[in-house]
């Protein structure tokens, strides 16, 4: 599948929303998902950076959708002993004692270099 197309339907966007963004017809968004016209190299910058991906990833160049994210994902992951996912499952009171915990270990190095 087109990766225009994958992203504006995961989004639940509709063609027509595209075509505001960019400023073109609805028309010039199917040709371009249906790959009957290539996009212009600043079409392919409005649309990554309106989707947050990659240009390379738009162009399904690669899978990895924003590579920075990747590694900021590991390190979390490495610095707090969980995935962003295993994170976004906790509920709130046990996301505020990270929080709190975090805090609290902050506060206790800033103190010790006084």
């Amino acid at each position: 599948m087109n990766r225009l197309k994958f992203l504006r339907e995961e989004k639940g966007l509709f063609q027509s929303d595209i075509a505001k963004v960019l400023g073109i017809s609805v028309a010039a968004v199917g040709f371009y998902e249906n790959e009957k016209r290539d996009m212009s190299p600043n079409t392919i910058l409005k649309l990554a950076e309106y989707f947050g991906v990659t240009t390379d990833y738009l162009l399904g160049k690669t899978d990895v959708r924003n590579p920075g994210q990747q590694i900021d994902d590991v390190l979390n992951e490495a610095m707090i002993g969980m995935s962003k996912e295993e994170y976004e499952q906790l509920n709130e009171t046990q996301k505020k004692q990270i929080r709190d915990f975090a805090i609290f270990v902050k506060n206790q190095n800033e103190g010790d270099k006084k």
